[in-house]
């Protein structure tokens, strides 16, 4: 008989709510977090209700702004930026240091508010709160090189991220972005982090690094973070839709950008026998149920290997966790090593639900499909935002599962006869940040990664966005503007020599580091 759960103790919202009112209770009000501009934390914007997509319950939601004020967050980041800009080195390189010591001590308060806000399992949530640390001190270490010859830009970096990497992208490049003598905007995520944020803000901020963190529609708030003169540089996290708008408005401008988008990462089987290599890692591609811009969720197999596929696939998806991601069996035990909780809000996962069921209407054929019974819930707790593993043969062409990123723990199977088919179907999005090839045959390889559409190219094993000194960009539609990672992410928010071409995918050129 299974054993009933119950919550960890001392990981409840209130919890953590209250740890947060002790820690910077600047940033923090009893009902809500505030807005932070012109160095100071500003009690405006109208507060918007938000539920945790572990269980339902209410959480804090981001404080909007309306366009009027965020126009005069941006304008006092640029008098911020103008005496940042010349403040040493040295200097910079210590207070950066100082916010860094300040986030390792909170590590587990910033993790906790991972789990609550956008669902991470615990595991997950501490590697990206220590992504961002262990990031950004290498950037510490090594900035007196990367900014030699350079200048700060004109104006402070604008950054718009998605949600589902507070710690590890946005406040990683935050304070990289300051490092390099920038003041730094970010717009919290409307669909969650935004204690988290708020915190890391606050812990910077309290080390005199000029960082603005503010909230609000992107209609509302584009004009400002976007369009304003002000701004020396857009660096956007997200998707296409959004991005292609991003991108008309820097270019318009003329505007400095780094617009990383989605794309439909692939991986592709071709006269493999590896297996066990293979079915090693299935169950590591599913980590956060997917929701990673460098998740693989269409797989592309050569015919004559799909029942050796699905030998070496079906066993190793069958062993994914699930659940509550702070559930347990008694109140001290840690938590459950999960490979993922819910996605990212009900929404989602209708959205996610819908598409499957269109498409096995219209042909695909359903390979697996999780059992919800096997889950690890809490009794009687709202279970909207989870999605179990679902893996569909031959998505329809109607169908977006098809052409775009799920975002979410759903695989696709498309079957090959042909090289050619083999690269079509792995360049189906124009674009992609990553893919993978396993073949037995390295010349094999090294003939067709080339004509794969991605940024980055596994041989027989995953790539991801990487940390330090690895490089990351994307090809077609996934990337517009300079590429980071490394020293080029300074390059990105710096100016360097007269007639600087950044390495980057430009409308004007694509130059490759």
């Amino acid at each position: 008989m299974a054993s009933i759960l119950t919550l960890k103790a001392g990981t409840s919202w209130t919890d953590a709510w209250q740890r947060c009112l002790a820690v910077a209770p600047e940033a923090f009000r009893d009902d809500r977090v505030l807005n932070l501009w012109n160095a100071a934390w500003q009690a405006d914007g109208r507060t918007l209700p938000a539920v945790s997509p572990v269980d339902g319950s209410p959480v804090v939601g981001p404080p909007r702004l309306d366009r009027v004020t965020a126009q005069d967050s941006v304008r006092a980041a640029l008098d911020q930026h103008r005496a940042w800009r010349h403040i040493p080195l040295p200097e910079r390189r210590a207070r950066v240091g100082a916010a860094l010591d300040a986030l390792t001590e909170h590590r587990e308060l910033l993790a906790l508010l991972l789990v609550w806000e956008i669902g991470k399992p615990w595991r997950l949530a501490q590697a990206d709160v220590d992504r961002a640390i262990d990031g950004v001190r290498w950037y510490v270490d090594g900035i007196d090189a990367m900014v030699a010859g350079r200048a700060p830009l004109d104006g402070p970096v604008s950054n718009i991220a998605s949600w589902n990497y507070p710690m590890s992208v946005l406040v990683h490049a935050m304070l990289v972005q300051a490092l390099a003598g920038n003041a730094v905007i970010a717009k919290t995520p409307t669909d969650g982090g935004v204690a988290c944020l708020t915190l890391a803000s606050a812990l910077a901020a309290r080390e005199g690094i000029p960082v603005t963190l503010v909230s609000g529609g992107g209609g509302e708030l584009s004009e400002a973070l976007v369009r304003a003169p002000e701004i020396g540089c857009v660096s956007f996290v997200g998707g296409r839709d959004t991005g292609a708008a991003v991108a008309t408005a820097v270019a318009d401008l003329g505007k400095r950008h780094i617009l990383e988008q989605e794309g439909l990462n692939t991986w592709g089987i071709w006269n493999h026998s590896d297996w066990d290599t293979f079915a090693a890692v299935v169950p590591k591609l599913f980590d956060y149920g997917k929701q990673r811009c460098t998740a693989y969720p269409r797989f592309v197999v050569q015919r004559d290997l799909f029942d050796d596929f699905l030998a070496a696939y079906l066993p190793a998806v069958r062993t994914l966790r699930i659940g509550h991601p702070l559930a347990v069996e008694q109140p001290d035990d840690p938590c459950p090593q999960l490979d993922f909780g819910p996605v990212i809000n009900a929404a989602k996962a209708k959205e996610l639900h819908d598409q499957v069921t269109e498409a096995v209407e219209r042909g695909a054929v359903p390979l697996h499909r999780g059992r919800p019974e096997e889950a690890r819930f809490l009794p009687g707790q709202d279970t909207s935002a989870y999605v179990q593993p679902i893996t569909l043969l031959a998505p329809p062409r109607s169908s977006p599962l098809h052409h775009a990123e799920p975002f979410g723990p759903v695989d696709t199977i498309v079957l090959v006869d042909t090289e050619a088919e083999l690269l079509a179907a792995m360049n189906a999005s124009n674009g992609a940040l990553v893919a993978t090839l396993s073949t037995d045959d390295r010349e094999t390889y090294d003939r067709l990664a080339p004509q794969i559409r991605a940024f980055k190219v596994g041989h027989g094993t995953p790539r991801s966005r990487g940390d330090r000194d690895e490089l990351f960009g994307g090809f077609g539609g996934s990337w517009r503007g300079a590429f980071v990672g490394g020293e080029l992410l300074v390059r990105a928010v710096t100016q360097g020599p007269a007639g600087e071409r950044l390495p980057g995918n430009f409308p004007e050129y694509q130059l490759m580091p």
